[in-house]
Order: C-alpha cells, then sequence, then structure tokens
C-alpha cells in the first residue's frame, strides 16, 4: 500500500488533487445534511441572514474557491500551502456547485425539480475529477506511447481527433457522453456514432428531410428515458433531497 500511494499519489504530484476532491465530496455531503435537517426543522442550524437578507452558502464558496484557487497557483504541486489550497478550494467548490441550479437559473430554486442540476453537477464533477486522479488525460493523450509523444504531430493529432469525438457527440444531444469522453475519448466516440436525440442540433439540421431516421430518434430517446429517468431521479433525491411537490 505504501508503494502504490508513493508511486501513484505522491511522485506524480497528486495529493493537492485527492485532497481537493475529498474535500469537495465531503463539504457537499455535509451541506446537503445541514440543508435538509434545517428544512425539516430539527437540530440547532438555521438560514444565514444579514440585514434580512439569506446568505447563500454559494456566497462564501467563491470565496473559499478564489482564495483556494489563487493559493493553489502560487504554492505549486508540493508542501503544506498547496495541500491546504487544495482543501479549501475543494471545500469552495462544494458550496458553489451545491447551488449550481441557484447560479443558473437566478432564483432559488433548491429544493425545486430544477434543483437537482446541482445534484448532478457535482456528482459529475467528483467523477471527472477521479478519473484525473486514477490517470486519465484529457482528450486521451494517456494513450500515447513514449515514441508517438515525441512527435508533436502525434499529440495534436490524437486530441483534435478525440476533441471532434467530443464535440459531434455533444451536437447529437449526448452531453454526458461528451463530457466523460473529454477524459475517456471511447465514449465520445460512441456517442458521436450514435444516433441523435431528437431537437440536439444534429438532429435539426441532418434530420429535417429524413423521416425515418427522426422517428427512429425520438423512439429510441422515448425508451431510454423511460428506462433510466426514474432510477436517476431516485439516486438524485437520496443524495439531494426529495423536490418539493
Amino acid at each position: 500500500m505504501g508503494d502504490w500511494w508513493q508511486r501513484n499519489i505522491m511522485e506524480p504530484g497528486k495529493l493537492p488533487l485527492l485532497l481537493a476532491l475529498a474535500a469537495f465530496v465531503l463539504t457537499f455531503v455535509i451541506t446537503r445534511v445541514v440543508t435538509r435537517l434545517i428544512r425539516a426543522g430539527r437540530g440547532p442550524f438555521g438560514n444565514v441572514e444579514a440585514g434580512g437578507v439569506h446568505i447563500h452558502h454559494v456566497v462564501p464558496g467563491v470565496v473559499l474557491t478564489v482564495v483556494g484557487g489563487f493559493g493553489a497557483v502560487a504554492g505549486g504541486r508540493h508542501g503544506f500551502g498547496s495541500a491546504l489550497a487544495a482543501v479549501v478550494f475543494g471545500i469552495g467548490a462544494g458550496l458553489v456547485l451545491d447551488e449550481f441550479a441557484l447560479i443558473l437559473h437566478l432564483d432559488d430554486v433548491y429544493w425545486t425539480a430544477e434543483g437537482r442540476k446541482s445534484v448532478e453537477v457535482v456528482v459529475v464533477t467528483a467523477a471527472l475529477v477521479g478519473l484525473l486522479l486514477a490517470g486519465f488525460t484529457p482528450f486521451g493523450v494517456d494513450g500515447v506511447s513514449e515514441d508517438e509523444l515525441q512527435g508533436r504531430a502525434n499529440v495534436i493529432a490524437t486530441v483534435a481527433g478525440n476533441f471532434c469525438f467530443a464535440l459531434l457527440a455533444l451536437a447529437k444531444g449526448k452531453t454526458r457522453l461528451a463530457v466523460f469522453g473529454v477524459i475517456v475519448p471511447l465514449l465520445a466516440l460512441v456517442g458521436a456514432i450514435r444516433l441523435a436525440r431528437p431537437g440536439s442540433p444534429w438532429a435539426r439540421r441532418f434530420y429535417t428531410r429524413r423521416p425515418r431516421a427522426r422517428a427512429k430518434s425520438r423512439l429510441r430517446a422515448y425508451h431510454h428515458d423511460r428506462r433510466w429517468s426514474g432510477p436517476r431521479r431516485t439516486v438524485q433525491d437520496w443524495i439531494g433531497g426529495r423536490p418539493n411537490p
């Protein structure tokens, strides 16, 4: 275990990333527990107000993110300062993304159906950082051999190709595959070659005069949403709390 820790965490300088991820996840979990207790009227917790204004936790989150981000830039990847900055940044990011839906809608939608976007963004962010921590590199550069890394043209071609796959997946309405495909290019390739979702830019551009493709796209999207929307809502409600009716 000690050899693994030294080889995979300490030597590559990934300790700040690990600390930031741990602080991010822990902050989100604690914040959700506290807000659910406040919502239920239990415990000693309550909303923070100043002059009659409700201070959302995104406000201290922004401050901590800025402080931790600049501290990380100034502190490098080693030493106590960089570790402390990573923890501060993780805490701030957890507070900010927990209210991502509020920032997106510019409204207090924390306990509404729209507020589920915060939970989804937090889960996706944690998963992406976890992939980076595991050794994945954006756009598949980690899959390039040492000989290929010496040729700049090969690296550029690899990055450009995987970037195009991610863009195609995004254009086809496969947002999650496009986002995760930046880290795991195979996922972007799957999203790029599969049928586009109805209403996506790709479908509006190329399926307008293809009724069979348009009908197939709608049918596939219907079955996919019917299969996964229920379990996804259940998981989101379990993590973030059930929204108001």
